[in-house]
């Protein structure tokens, strides 16, 4: 961490998918939950330095303090508080909360139900999208209308998308007349359609609105040039391809993996508490490198040029009386 301490800034450049993939794993990092453990400084230590630190105080700046500690107190601070209410957020709801919490969800999801048992998949898909609900909600940004029962909107798209998405398919499995093996392994990768499509649904039903009225595009001087709808489209274009790719190395990596090792390893079949372990470990792993991969594949701030919006930006000039050829927006998440 040899790179000077700027608390308006990352650790990791955003203008790369490597920066982006980096600074999304510190923000997903698990030991986050537990800093004082992990990094021998708690939640309340990091916030304390660098409240100090913006105010000035030379004692929480180089060299009384090394840059590495104050990259990590912003890691543990980031990772814990949002950053619109300066809240922090409960322990299940936060990205570095993700894998540990929602690796027995996606365990349940990935248990094997070659008879379409209609009561396990709307258990484990409604509980998947409350998690997911809540997670979205607690991470949203608190300048936008988004209000809790606009929340509740959205998760009930997503149950009324999942549940029937997963009980179809579940259905045409059981009524299969492949072997109850083949069977037992196409349920496993019933999960992933029905959380993708429950995303998609989620996403329009908690962002509509955007697309109505348009969402705000700035200059390269971070000044504010109006709404445009056509910005909109995009930004939820390329979040809807993200909560597509999300649940990927989630739900289908997993049971891949497991076919391939109960493959090679026969044994593991007939030892159901190994193999139970095994794949807990391989769904963790999965969520600890998944999610933040999928996050960074676009970059939060999105660009685009002037000549594909709406005529009204197309004719602007900066503060230098300069053109202004492309403008930025808040891609989302």
């Amino acid at each position: 961490m040899d790179k000077e301490f700027n608390i308006n800034d990352t650790l990791h450049t955003q203008a790369t998918q490597t920066g982006r993939l980096r600074h999304f794993l510190d923000l997903a990092d698990p030991r986050c939950l537990m800093p004082e453990f992990f990094f021998g400084v708690s939640l309340e230590n990091a916030r304390r330095l660098l409240d100090n630190h913006v105010k000035g105080d030379p004692s929480a700046k180089p060299p009384h303090v090394s840059n590495e500690k104050l990259w990590t107190a912003k890691k543990i601070v980031t990772a814990a508080v949002h950053p619109d209410t300066n809240e922090t957020i409960p322990m299940p709801f936060r990205m570095s909360g993700f894998a540990v919490f929602g690796s027995p969800i996606v365990f349940g999801m990935l248990l094997p139900n070659p008879t379409g048992n209609m009561l396990q998949a709307v258990f484990w898909q409604s509980l998947n999208q409350s998690h997911n609900a809540c997670v979205n909600f607690a991470n949203r940004n608190a300048t936008s209308p988004v209000t809790a029962f606009g929340a509740f909107q959205g998760w009930m798209g997503a149950v009324a998308t999942s549940v029937p998405i997963a009980l179809g398919l579940g259905q045409l499995v059981k009524m299969s007349k492949l072997d109850i093996k083949v069977k037992a392994t196409l349920s496993r990768f019933v999960p992933y359609p029905a959380v993708a499509s429950a995303n998609i649904a989620n996403l329009l039903m908690m962002r509509w609105g955007e697309l109505q009225t348009g969402i705000f595009v700035k200059d390269n001087e971070g000044n504010v040039l109006g709404s445009s709808k056509r910005a909109a489209q995009l930004a939820l274009f390329d979040t809807g391809i993200t909560r597509v790719v999300i649940p990927m190395p989630l739900l289908l990596i997993p049971p891949m993996i497991m076919t391939g090792v109960q493959s090679a390893i026969p044994s593991l079949r007939s030892r159901p508490r190994l193999r139970i372990v095994v794949e807990a470990g391989v769904c963790v792993g999965a969520f600890i490198f998944g999610l933040p991969f999928a996050l960074s594949l676009f970059p939060q701030q999105g660009s685009v040029e002037v000549s594909r919006l709406e005529p009204q930006f197309h004719n602007l000039l900066d503060s230098h009386g300069q053109p202004i050829q492309t403008v930025n927006y808040n891609k989302g998440l």
